[in-house]
């Protein structure tokens, strides 16, 4: 089959690789049909996610059709179409009897890092009762890819870990993928204002249309003054980072106000500093997450019943042979105005 390997940092080839067999009782073997990327993908080939070596095919979001089941599977058959999560989850550990499935002692996020991932013709999943989702009869399988990982990640780690509530101010520091699908899952909450944050002009028209209150280009002025401007002077009540560089964390400790929330989104690959001189008596919360995947199922409704057009985040369309245009268009944001692509399989 063919599969985008990487081969160490900024390396990456489309090669022909094996097909991946059943090799636990748990397994499921998927042909895909649709993959995407991820800024976590570019993470890696930075050099920031040393778990994931050379040598190991990429990608941890996707749908497509079972073609093999272990003798273990009682809730797939090959033919059926799934939806791949992007935490592979044994249900059965600690961690998964808590909800951590991101922490799982077996799985985690393991597609793409320290297992084979979903950018292949076919790919190996690990506890498929637990990792698959049937994909609804009709259901739009471009839009479905989105809940792989960005709209879950975005929803977990940045609105539920941020605590929005109705009526309260949000600023979302990062107007990619991840940060549009926070603002999107946001508004669930009906805050009274929602600040978009970013470096780029057409992804905060793009916020605006996606219902952002407001938006600021970061590169012009001072970010921090102009939201302390637009809440009275007081700050926000959560401030999401949604980039995983240090400036964008330290904005979002300039802008949050007391009684505060800071949820961190963003793969972070070098130390960032924390004030606590400054924070120190502020009543702040800060929070990190992985992904765990928990909303899925709701998600999944939403984004069928429409309340979610999950395909709004979705500019580029590629087959697998052209996954090198994919990155490279995906990798140059700013200049080919992308936000998710899809490769078709």
């Amino acid at each position: 089959m063919k599969a985008l390997v990487y081969g160490g940092p900024g390396e990456k080839a489309l090669e022909e690789h094996d097909k991946p067999t059943v090799r636990d009782p748990g397994d499921a073997v998927v042909r895909m049909t649709r993959t995407t990327i991820c800024g976590t993908d570019l993470h890696i080939l930075k050099g920031d996610v040393p778990t994931c070596t050379p040598g190991r095919i990429l990608g941890h979001e996707g749908v497509g059709v079972v073609d093999q089941v272990g003798p273990g599977v009682t809730a797939f058959r090959p033919g059926d179409r799934v939806l791949i999560s992007c935490i592979s989850a044994c249900g059965k550990c600690d961690y998964c009897r808590r909800g951590m499935y991101s922490h799982c002692t077996t799985g985690g996020w393991i597609l793409g890092n320290q297992i084979d991932g979903t950018q292949a013709e076919y790919v190996r999943i690990p506890h498929a009762d637990t990792s698959l989702y049937p994909i609804p009869e009709g259901a739009d399988e471009e839009a479905l890819v989105m809940l792989s990982d960005i709209l879950p990640t975005g929803f977990e780690c940045g609105v539920l870990n941020g605590k929005v509530q109705p009526g309260c101010s949000v600023a979302i520091v990062g107007s990619g993928p991840i940060g549009l699908a926070a603002l999107l899952t946001a508004q669930f909450y009906s805050p009274a204002e929602i600040i978009m944050v970013d470096l780029d002009d057409n992804r905060l028209q793009v916020a605006t249309r996606f219902g952002a209150t407001h938006t600021i280009n970061s590169a012009t002025g001072d970010p921090a003054a102009q939201i302390k401007a637009l809440t009275g002077g007081r700050g926000v009540d959560t401030a999401i980072e949604a980039v995983g560089v240090p400036a964008s964390f330290l904005l979002c400790q300039d802008i949050v106000g007391p009684g505060g929330v800071i949820a961190n989104i963003g793969v972070h690959g070098m130390k960032v500093d924390l004030h606590l001189e400054r924070l120190w008596s502020q009543n702040i919360s800060i929070t990190t997450r992985l992904v765990d995947t928990v909303t899925t199922p709701m998600l999944l409704k939403t984004v069928q019943s429409k309340a979610i057009d999950a395909k709004l985040l979705i500019t580029h369309r590629f087959k697998l042979d052209e996954i090198q245009d994919a990155y490279a268009t995906f990798g140059r944001a700013a200049e080919t105005h992308a936000l998710k692509v899809i490769i078709e399989i």
